[in-house]
């Protein structure tokens, strides 16, 4: 599959946007989302990798199914696996992040000194990998394609006229809540949820809305709950389904964290990143992975056009 992926869509419909993962397609009211086979790190796309798009796709709609109890979605069909058609909102301008341990992108910013742009109060003694005392609300810029996300308040984010104070904490109560329903499906499977992104915004009702992607392994990051405790009293690495295999590999193979022109990646390492993909599917999702190997475009194309998206 490696030289079947997808690595994006000129479909010739609607407004075409292009994000890091996902082209997005503007029908007026509704948006159709492509979740191709790119991956991305540290905010720069680096390549493919075999069947990500639809596991990636497919998860998100397990997860959304499984959470419109909590927060209502965006979901209005699948024509295709790598296909999400979804009801179009406004979205807010932050990325709500919920952690539970310090790790990731939050032990890097305690190290340097940027955690202090939270405005929360870490204890000066934590460990990598520590468990947090109650799970916290990192707020988040969110960048343009090729720029980084940056650290915020809630404090930042009101003074800077983002959202209303009602309105975010209207979302950040909702983003708690996910979390607690996403750490719950996790625990079940002997997973830890660490730490996830919501996108939230409001539809043309003016409901608070979940958006984009949820649970999924590059929104966020799980661990093996059975081997946290050990692995963490010994200060080992502790074992990953998520895209931070892949920033690890950047960092301690390649010397990059986002600064420069990143680095291509070796297939082996593209096919031990869709292995990481397809355990994080078999341990979360109720059903078994049935992706057909071979070109991803005309598949999509035809079921496109079964739908009535294309024109037959």
């Amino acid at each position: 599959q490696l030289d079947h992926t997808l690595t994006g869509t000129e479909l010739g419909i609607g407004t075409r946007y292009e994000g890091k993962v996902r082209d997005v397609y503007d029908l007026g009211d509704r948006l159709l989302i492509v979740t191709t086979d790119r991956v991305s790190a540290f905010d720069r796309v680096l390549g493919t990798i075999p069947f990500k798009g639809e596991i990636l796709n497919r998860m998100a709609l397990d997860g959304f199914a499984a959470t419109e109890d909590v927060v209502p979605n965006h979901v209005l069909e699948s024509p295709d696996p790598n296909v999400l058609v979804a009801e179009k909102c406004e979205a807010y301008p932050v990325e709500f992040v919920m952690r539970a341990y310090v790790t990731g992108s939050l032990w890097r910013d305690l190290e340097s000194g940027a955690a202090e742009a939270y405005e929360l109060d870490f204890r000066k003694d934590f460990q990598k990998d520590e468990r947090l005392d109650a799970p916290m609300l990192t707020p988040s810029t969110k960048a343009e394609k090729g720029e980084h996300d940056l650290p915020t308040s809630r404090r930042a984010i009101l003074d800077a006229g983002l959202m209303t104070a009602t309105a975010f904490d209207a979302a950040a109560e909702a983003a708690r809540a996910l979390f607690e329903r996403g750490r719950e499906r996790a625990a079940k499977r002997g997973l830890i949820l660490v730490d996830t992104k919501y996108e939230l915004g409001v539809n043309a009702s003016g409901a608070l809305t979940v958006i984009d992607e949820i649970h999924t392994p590059d929104s966020s990051r799980y661990w093996i709950a059975d081997a946290y405790e050990e692995r963490f009293r010994e200060r080992r690495p502790q074992r990953m389904l998520d895209k931070e295999n892949l920033r690890q590999w950047l960092i301690e193979e390649r010397g990059f964290s986002g600064h420069g022109a990143p680095p291509s990646l070796p297939d082996e390492v593209r096919v031990m990143l869709a292995s990481r993909y397809l355990e994080a599917w078999h341990r979360l999702v109720d059903a078994p992975f049935d992706g057909a190997p071979g070109p991803v475009a005309p598949r999509l194309e035809a079921n496109l056009k079964t739908a009535g998206y294309l024109p037959a």
